[in-house]
């Protein structure tokens, strides 16, 4: 019996005895309080639209923040108390008087010295106050240009496209193949230069190499030398390869997402402009090399994840410009010198402010922009009639008169070519309106003149878009045959004002001038 008990008592020894805990890791020290405020950007500047830039910090605590001027908000977002991190939004209002002005906002973090952020803006654009000339290489250069839009930007897409989905195709939107004759009917007509818009989509083999397809380049270098032939300045890009809610490789919303997944793109771009500028390298300075087209997510700027942090996906672009400046410069030869082109996030103005010029040794980078403002006019489905401060209420977009194209000029010019960055219009126009309706008619004139005049008035180069529709209506830009390089429709009128306008030296034909002869109609 006892030898019973004395089991038991074990039993209940081993019973009462604590579990055995396997070793657990040990867990990481939180991070140390920072013992300095920092901030990722200490000045910020603006044009005279105001703007508004998102900025990192690292602080013990949340800090405070005060202003020193009224027309400089802020709104403070999440901090982490973990990682002592946070964000604040300045917002910078517009600027409605005729002198530049600065202001300060204070970030004060108990405990470590105040950060401040240093704010300057432009004045505002006096009525009527014409522009001191300011030199634009871009303009010299480009002039007034025109282009092959629709034609080697072209591939096959839509459930119609079979197993030729995504690969280009130089007339599956419609076009006829370039000839010399093209190139030839675009000089005569008064254009001095010509952009060529081209997909490389599936001509991109697989990486490592990214080899592009030989026969595609081998198209694409026979109909830059039919723009040399013609005495022409020429533009080659990459166009369509961009990711607008689609699957091509220019993704900027993934690369935006993942530091990997953009190294890989960055990876493809070098490689792919590798090629292109070793293709062309003995070209001369006549040919201009663009980078990308309106790199954007799909909600061309109103997308809510690029609202909630613009600098995110424009940081991206301006890496993505800079890898293209150096795939280019690298390859030497006459690359090492020859004009380039970099755009802002969607070729739009409304960004330019998060444009950042790449380094480049030989000093000859340009900012490429695209204008079709008021876009409800252009290229809108309301397609109103009317433009301009004659137009009627109702049958004209409620905004993007007169003032706002010549305020716009006016602020790429003293914001960008004052300073030394030289800025074309890559793409500009309005869809065709039908000559039989006269009024839409008087006022498409008078948008294309005025919008040329005032390009040519602030030294801006444009190149009309061209995508080679035979009608009017949305999205309907037929100026020169592709084919032929004859005027297609009633488009000799127009292309003629267009020179008259961005190039004319005559002193009594001023914007003014165009201004007072709106159309006008009860």
């Amino acid at each position: 019996m006892k030898k019973y008990f004395n089991l038991l008592v074990l039993a209940a020894m081993f019973v009462s005895l604590p579990a055995c805990k396997e070793d657990e890791p040990d867990k990481p020290a939180p991070p140390k309080a920072p013992e300095t405020m920092t901030v990722d950007k200490t000045s910020v500047s603006s044009g005279a639209d105001g703007t508004s830039v998102l900025i990192t910090f690292t602080a013990p605590s949340k800090p405070a923040a005060v202003s020193s001027a009224d027309w400089l908000t802020y709104e403070m977002g999440p901090f982490n108390s973990d990682t002592y991190k946070g964000k604040i939004t300045l917002n910078v209002a517009k600027n409605t008087t005729y002198e530049p002005r600065n202001a300060t906002l204070t970030l004060s973090s108990k405990g470590v010295q105040d950060v401040k952020v240093s704010v300057s803006q432009d004045a505002a654009v006096k009525p009527d106050e014409p522009l001191e000339p300011v030199d634009n290489p871009a303009f010299g250069l480009f002039g007034l240009g025109w282009n092959m839009g629709n034609h080697f930007d072209a591939f096959y897409n839509g459930t119609w496209a079979g197993d030729k989905y995504n690969y280009p195709d130089e007339t599956c939107w419609g076009a006829s193949p370039a000839t010399q004759a093209t190139f030839d009917g675009v000089k005569k007509a008064g254009f001095k230069s010509v952009r060529i818009p081209i997909t490389w989509l599936n001509m991109i083999g697989p990486g490592p190499e990214y080899k592009i397809d030989e026969t595609w380049m081998n198209r694409i270098y026979e109909v830059v030398g039919f723009a040399e032939k013609a005495g022409l300045v020429a533009i080659i890009n990459t166009h369509h390869d961009e990711n607008n809610n689609d699957d091509h490789w220019l993704d900027i919303k993934t690369a935006s997402r993942s530091a990997a997944d953009n190294e890989i793109i960055k990876t493809k771009i070098a490689a792919v402009w590798t090629q292109i500028a070793e293709k062309f390298k003995d070209k001369g300075d006549f040919l201009v090399m663009e980078s990308f087209n309106e790199i954007q997510d799909g909600g061309w700027g109103n997308s809510a994840e690029f609202k909630k942090d613009p600098s995110k996906q424009c940081d991206v672009l301006n890496d993505w410009n800079q890898v293209f400046v150096d795939a280019v410069r690298a390859t030497g030869g006459n690359n090492a010198t020859r004009w380039l082109g970099v755009p802002t996030y969607a070729a739009g103005t409304a960004w330019v402010d998060y444009f950042r010029l790449p380094s480049d040794p030989a000093g000859k980078t340009m900012m490429a922009v695209h204008c079709y403002d008021p876009y409800e006019y252009t290229l809108g489905d309301s397609q109103y009639s009317d433009w301009g401060h004659t137009g009627a209420s109702g049958k004209k977009a409620t905004w993007g008169d007169e003032k706002y194209i010549k305020d716009l000029f006016y602020k790429l010019n003293s914001q960008f070519v004052a300073k030394g960055i030289p800025v074309y219009l890559g793409e500009f126009g309005c869809s065709m309106r039908s000559k039989s309706d006269t009024r839409a008619w008087a006022f498409y004139k008078y948008y294309m003149e005025y919008v040329a005049k005032a390009a040519g008035t602030y030294k801006l180069p444009g190149l009309l878009w061209d995508n080679g529709s035979k009608t009017t209506g949305k999205e309907c830009h037929g100026y020169i045959d592709h084919g032929t390089g004859g005027y297609m429709g009633d488009s000799e009128e127009i292309v003629k004002l267009l020179v008259k306008g961005m190039l004319s030296e005559d002193p009594s034909y001023t914007l003014e001038s165009v201004y007072n002869k709106a159309p006008k109609f009860n």
